[in-house]
């Protein structure tokens, strides 16, 4: 039996005790009378109490000073601890969620929540800029409305989640989207969307390197394998075979520039980060002149500006090559005639080489792959100068390795400028 209900009894007999008294000796109407006033100043008294307490519940607050009367005030005293206790057991909560909802906004991977019907739940993001969504209107909506690539409509309906789908974005065509679906809590979905974007664009230049390795050494290969047959089979004049020879010379020495040009690109790769020796530029740039002039053989004007200051912190060997297959690509791509401009200059936020020709230019389009392995703008062309198709992605690996840029500008028919810039650090005696 309760305390209250202990105490309303005890109450009830005190006023019985008090009415019996009045009754017998006076008049037998006080007695209930008054009976009946101490029950209805308990009905009152328990009343306003309750009715406190109604008015609490309508709208719970976490009040200190919610105090009842009598016994009541143990009841309110416990419905506030109650109240407290829950409300920070809510705050824990919302701060646990909102811990995760941070931690999903900061993946990199985009994070979609879909209902058992597929519909949109959640969405952080990164998945909105992905996929173009705006949680705030797209949630609730079915993600085949808003993603309606057929693959995508097929793989969710095929429900083999065994293997990522692999989407090409078509709000950006160079984007490459990995989607997997996992099921979780029932038949609800969570879709990861990862961008291998880049994954697949190297997985796309190694396929592309494989294939023009193989070709540019096939070519040569099948010249050698021709004339070996030729000369194993046929019988030629000394004149004849002499000149067979001189070709497969020509075949062989080809295919060993391409094997050193790749071994010379391995290495870089490969190697610690480059020595901070000091390289003399006025030296390097002379070298460097006489090497045009010679690759020139007179059918160009070979030409130097250099403000005379400052020299390069870094790996002498790794900058000739990279300085060196600028000029030769120059002399290469320029006619008879035309103008080869080598400069070196520095200034307080760096030093820049650069080497400027009056040659037959190139498509900007072409200007951005310009430094992948093998690619050529013209390949007959590239092949009849000499050149292998690695001395830019060579001149682009050397430069990064050094912290320095290169920037290309050209116009077709109006020559080219290669300028390599390095940062104030890499400039000594300035």
């Amino acid at each position: 039996m309760s305390a209250q209900l202990i105490r309303g009894l005890l109450l009830a007999l005190l006023s019985a005790l008090v009415a019996l008294p009045v009754g017998y000796f006076f008049a037998e109407w006080a007695g209930w009378s008054l009976f009946c006033a101490g029950l209805c100043w308990q009905m009152l008294f328990h009343f306003r109490n309750f009715a406190r307490l109604e008015r609490w519940s309508k709208a719970p607050v976490v009040d200190g000073s919610l105090e009842g009367e009598g016994s009541w005030d143990g009841i309110f005293g416990r419905l506030y601890r109650h109240e407290k206790d829950l409300r920070e057991q809510i705050a824990r909560r919302d701060e646990e969620i909102g811990m995760l909802i941070a931690a999903g906004q900061a993946l990199t991977d985009g994070v979609v929540l879909l209902d058992q019907n597929n519909h949109i739940v959640y969405s952080n993001t990164t998945a909105e800029t992905q996929l173009g969504l705006a949680i705030r209107t797209d949630r609730g909506q079915p993600i085949v409305n808003l993603l309606r690539r057929p693959e995508f409509v097929a793989y969710l309906q095929e429900a083999d989640f065994s293997r990522p789908l692999t989407l090409r974005s078509d709000r950006s065509g160079d984007r490459v989207l990995s989607i997997y679906l996992i099921r979780y809590a029932g038949n609800r979905r969570l879709m990861q969307i990862k961008d291998v974007t880049q994954t697949d664009l190297l997985d796309r230049m190694r396929r592309d390197f494989v294939a023009n390795v193989s070709h540019e050494l096939r070519t040569p290969l099948t010249v050698l394998a021709g004339f070996l047959e030729t000369l194993q089979e046929i019988e030629v004049d000394h004149d004849e075979r002499q000149r067979y020879l001189a070709m497969m010379s020509e075949q062989s020495k080809r295919m060993e520039n391409i094997v050193q040009d790749l071994l010379t690109l391995s290495s870089i790769e490969s190697a610690p980060p480059p020595e901070n020796d000091i390289v003399d530029m006025a030296n390097l740039i002379d070298k460097l002149r006489r090497d045009a002039e010679g690759l020139s053989a007179g059918r160009h004007t070979i030409v130097v500006e250099s403000d005379g200051r400052g020299d390069l912190r870094g790996s002498e060997q790794e900058l000739v090559s990279a300085f060196g297959n600028l000029v030769a690509n120059a002399v290469r791509y320029t006619p008879s005639g035309g103008t080869v401009r080598l400069s070196w200059y520095t200034n307080a936020q760096g030093g820049e080489f650069a080497v400027q020709d009056t040659g037959i230019g190139i498509d900007p389009k072409h200007i951005p792959r310009l430094t992948e392995r093998f690619y050529r703008v013209d390949r007959g062309r590239s092949r009849d100068a000499g050149g292998t198709g690695l001395g830019l992605a060579i001149v682009k690996h050397s430069l990064n390795r050094h912290q320095a840029l290169l920037d290309i500008k050209s116009k077709p028919g109006l020559g080219s400028r290669f300028a390599a810039r390095f940062p104030a650090n890499r400039i000594a005696g300035v």
